[in-house]
């Protein structure tokens, strides 16, 4: 068996609908495939639904951003089979409304350089928990000031060191893995390349505090890879890969099925309780 357990839909910040993601993975042969939104399980029953039509396995999870508390820095983290969902909605509703104001604030300060409009950008996030950064950017594509979503005008507009850019404050988290246990799900570090997080990984395998790392993913580089392996292995934390799928919401183009989960990993998950 293998899996792809990293993919984003509509209900976030992806492009692609979750029958879309579906049907695509049905394609290409994929045993599995995790629906992991932003701060959000919005998704997850009907991609339940749409994995039995399409005989594609589902593994129900989601993605939260949160705040390394030592360093400021910010670290994704899965959240696969919780049971109780409602546990998590502290943690979504909260980052899901800052995120949208944060979002909100930022079309404010780029009215002062284009005639974008906020419920043109309200109206295509309507399927999100939240408003993103392709939402805004579709706004200004639409008026003919750019032909991508990711790229150039984006860093320089809504990147972190963007003119218009309003900062967001994310959950501590700790707290946030101790809300995903307790909603009885399994917590994943995502790719923690990405922002030089595997210190802290290693101190959340020790004190067993987590029970997987994201080893494969395109942020991740060799080395990175190499290292969580070791921590995984020597902890005996299941190994994921995921392609950290968007679609065409992407800054890089990744097809889904790029990084994979296997056979034994998929296995500990599925038997995880």
């Amino acid at each position: 068996m293998t899996g792809d357990l990293h993919c984003h839909s509509r209900h976030s910040d992806g492009s692609c609908t979750v029958r879309e993601l579906i049907s695509y993975a049905s394609r290409i042969h994929l045993d599995y495939l995790a629906v992991t939104d932003h701060d959000t399980y919005q998704g997850v029953a009907e991609a339940l639904a749409l994995g039995e039509e399409y005989h594609v396995g589902i593994i129900p999870g989601l993605e939260c951003t949160t705040k390394d508390p030592d360093t400021g820095r910010p670290v994704h983290v899965l959240c696969y089979r919780p049971k109780r969902y409602e546990a998590l909605d502290q943690v979504t509703e909260l980052t899901s409304g800052r995120r949208t104001q944060s979002k909100l604030q930022m079309l404010e300060k780029l009215k002062a350089f284009y005639p974008i409009c906020t419920e043109d950008v309200v109206a295509y996030a309507a399927e999100s928990s939240a408003i993103f950064e392709p939402h805004i950017m579709q706004g200004i594509a639409n008026l003919g000031y750019t032909n991508a979503i990711y790229g150039p005008l984006m860093d320089e507009l809504i990147g972190k060191k963007g003119t218009c850019y309003v900062p967001i404050e994310y959950p501590d988290i700790y707290d946030v893995i101790d809300i995903m246990h307790e909603a009885g799900g399994l917590v994943v570090i995502a790719h923690p390349g990405q922002f030089r997080s595997i210190p802290l990984v290693r101190q959340l395998a020790a004190s067993h505090r987590i029970e997987g790392i994201e080893c494969f993913h395109y942020r991740n580089t060799e080395e990175d890879t190499s290292e969580l392996l070791q921590i995984a292995k020597a902890n005996d934390l299941i190994i994921t890969g995921g392609t950290d799928f968007h679609g065409m919401n992407s800054r890089q183009p990744y097809p889904l099925g790029s990084y994979t989960t296997d056979d034994e990993n998929l296995r500990r998950i599925l038997d995880f309780s």
